[in-house]
């Protein structure tokens, strides 16, 4: 299933038809979600290979075994893409890791009443936009995303595919108070102190790890360790889908790295339209690394 150059329109909202078909979208809205399931939901590039990686080690107690023999997204697949039925069907991996990156107006109705354990993660949009842009200039199923200062309007807009990255955050974010089995985990908090990120989420997932296993977890969920990991890293991706000769999946994982590629015109802008987008939002971003203060200003 190639489709490298097809865009599915779902709901008003651009996706890549290389793993997405209407059926699939549509399947996803109605999926049977089991008590014991574990879904990590992400705008993309927000952090969401980390978490697979990090859940994954959490499950296994630290034993880096099923996190270095098996691929990511056969171990924690889109819920939304093709082969994701077929996946859970056949794996025998308990409980069900689950990712996706629906926004939370489309798949809230599927969780009503579920027991299933939701990690939110979200990433500063600076951040978020920089590496998409990457992303898209070695994912051949990604239209080209033309100049930064195209891209980032149409960020700004919501018109790249998944959507708004405002409205995703937003629709997600605005659910911990009413969902009691919702946990909010941020990029920058997993790049300020993985340990304790690791322990938050150990005791939200009901496993409980003693120090060696965390301290386990936060090795082989590393940048450095993932960034080799084959299991992580992509590079099983044949290169006429992912060309990692234009850039590497695995880029830096730094917090800050949109100071390289933002001009001070292009940075108040996007304040501006930030701001004026997120003021009925609590949320709060690390903008740069040697921030602590999470009430940064962006």
């Amino acid at each position: 299933m190639a489709r490298l150059d097809v865009l599915e329109t779902f709901h008003g909202i651009l996706f890549p038809g290389h793993l997405h078909t209407q059926d699939s979208l549509q399947l996803a809205l109605k999926f049977p979600f089991q008590d014991t399931d574990i879904l990590i939901v992400s705008y993309p590039k927000s952090g969401t290979t980390w978490m697979q990686e990090i859940v994954t080690l959490i499950s296994s107690k630290g034993d880096p075994h099923l996190s270095q023999t098996v691929p990511n997204w056969a171990r924690a697949p889109w819920l939304e893409q093709h082969y994701s039925a077929a996946v859970l069907e056949a794996s025998t991996i308990t409980p069900r890791v689950i990712t996706t990156h629906l926004p939370h107006h489309l798949l809230g109705p599927a969780l009503q009443g579920s027991k299933a354990k939701v990690i939110y993660v979200s990433r500063n949009p600076k951040d978020v936009l920089v590496s998409f842009y990457h992303f898209h200039k070695m994912a051949n199923f990604f239209p080209e995303p033309g100049s930064f200062q195209e891209f980032l309007n149409c960020f700004l807009e919501g018109t790249v595919p998944f959507g708004s990255w405002f409205d995703h955050v937003k629709g997600w974010t605005g659910q911990t108070a009413t969902m009691n089995n919702l946990l909010h985990v941020t990029y920058e908090e997993m790049s300020l102190d993985l340990n304790g990120a690791i322990k938050r989420l150990g005791s939200f997932l009901e496993c409980p790890l003693v120090e060696d296993m965390v301290n386990s977890c936060v090795k082989y969920c590393s940048f450095s360790s993932m960034k080799d990991n084959k299991m992580v890293n992509y590079t099983l991706i044949p290169e006429e889908i992912l060309d990692q000769s234009k850039g590497s999946f695995m880029r830096k994982g730094k917090v800050g790295d949109w100071k390289n590629m933002f001009t001070e015109e292009q940075n108040q802008n996007f304040k501006s339209v930030y701001n004026s987008k997120m003021q009925d939002s609590a949320v709060k971003f690390v903008w740069e690394e040697q921030e602590t203060e999470e009430n940064a200003a962006p």
